[in-house]
């Protein structure tokens, strides 16, 4: 009788774990889409195809080389100032220094560069170095008083612009030198290749940064600030180091884009990098990359090819300076709603 029972529940058992078993279900086509754009930025790679086409149909001339060239160089001034953004963003900050920077890298070139006994070179490296050294020293602020990264970096900014210009004798210059306006023309060529030098920079530094941060033990001490502070300190990670490199990094890079956006603008302001602050903030935001991660400088990049190409266009179409910045900001507010709703890489883990 035992028996019996026994090898009836057994021969039950299988028929409950098929019913219990869970149903595996194939998943759909919007699924998969969505699976791929959470790993590639496919929507703005599309967005920006549909505006070159646009720009192509409705503007004559704008398949020409040299409006082409004139395309990559906006992106490539744009893309270099975008570096120290997104992986400022990355460690949950912002810098709005940014364009307070990029002025001192252009005044420092079109100012003192003819300056006797004194190579071209030093000048732009003297400014690299004090851009360097100011921003380590906000990322230090930032983490050792915990203030919000946009009350100093906005006070970084106006102090190294004032500073400036008090170097300056409040003169700000015009016309780069040479070399440095050779390296930013769009008419100019790399080792006899129809390049512009500043697209082969910015070339360049799309794969050291995306190696470096993804491949890298420092890159992987970065993400992991960003996502999770307290998991990183508990691993030993030394978060305030981070911060302070990441903020001298994006000093310094700034820098260096203004001397290179002086060589392509020739005339220097106070304003010069105020486009260029607004424009890779929405850079990072629209590529995918959110506060603390996830993302990465490729997408970025994407984010960059499509506002220059819109941007082209819009003034190509007869829009101003004004218009452009209501896109600005109209996209940065549409790609937070998309990419906020998405759970953070901590949560996920």
């Amino acid at each position: 009788m035992m028996t019996t029972q026994q090898g009836s529940l057994a021969g039950a058992a299988p028929s409950v774990d098929a019913a219990t078993s869970p149903v595996r279900s194939t998943p759909s086509a919007g699924q998969r889409l969505l699976s791929l754009q959470r790993r590639f930025p496919l929507v703005q790679l599309l967005l920006t195809a549909a505006v070159f086409a646009w720009g192509a149909l409705s503007m004559p001339g704008f398949l020409e080389p040299a409006s082409i060239r004139s395309v990559l160089v906006l992106c490539a001034l744009a893309g270099l100032a975008s570096i120290g953004q997104t992986l400022v963003v990355l460690i949950r900050g912002i810098d709005l220094s940014l364009a307070g920077f990029i002025v001192v890298g252009a005044v420092a070139v079109t100012r003192f560069s003819d300056v006797p006994g004194v190579p071209v070179v030093v000048v732009p490296a003297v400014a690299v170095a004090c851009g360097a050294a100011m921003g380590g020293l906000v990322g230090y602020v930032c983490h050792r008083f915990v203030i919000h990264p946009i009350i100093v970096t906005l006070a970084a900014g106006s102090i190294a612009v004032g500073v400036t210009a008090v170097l300056s004798g409040g003169g700000y210059g015009a016309g780069a030198p040479a070399g440095v306006a050779r390296l930013s023309s769009p008419m100019s060529s790399t080792f006899g290749i129809p390049v512009p030098p500043v697209v082969v920079i910015w070339v360049l530094a799309i794969a050291v940064v995306s190696v470096s941060l993804h491949r890298t033990l420092p890159g992987r001490r970065l993400l992991a600030t960003g996502t999770g502070p307290i998991a990183a300190r508990l691993a030993h990670i030394s978060t305030r180091k981070i911060w302070v490199t990441v903020y001298a990094v994006s000093a310094a890079l700034a820098v260096l884009a203004g001397v290179l956006l002086a060589g392509f603008a020739g005339n220097v302001d106070n304003r010069l990098g105020n486009p260029y602050l607004f424009q890779s903030i929405a850079a990072v935001v629209l590529g995918g990359t959110a506060f603390g991660g996830p993302g990465s400088y490729t997408r970025t990049t994407v984010g960059v090819l499509l506002l220059t190409v819109v941007s082209t266009v819009l003034v190509g179409l007869g829009f101003g300076e004004a218009d452009q910045q209501i896109l600005n900001g109209v996209v940065i507010l549409a790609a937070m709603a998309v990419y906020g709703r998405e759970r953070r890489l901590r949560d996920q883990v």
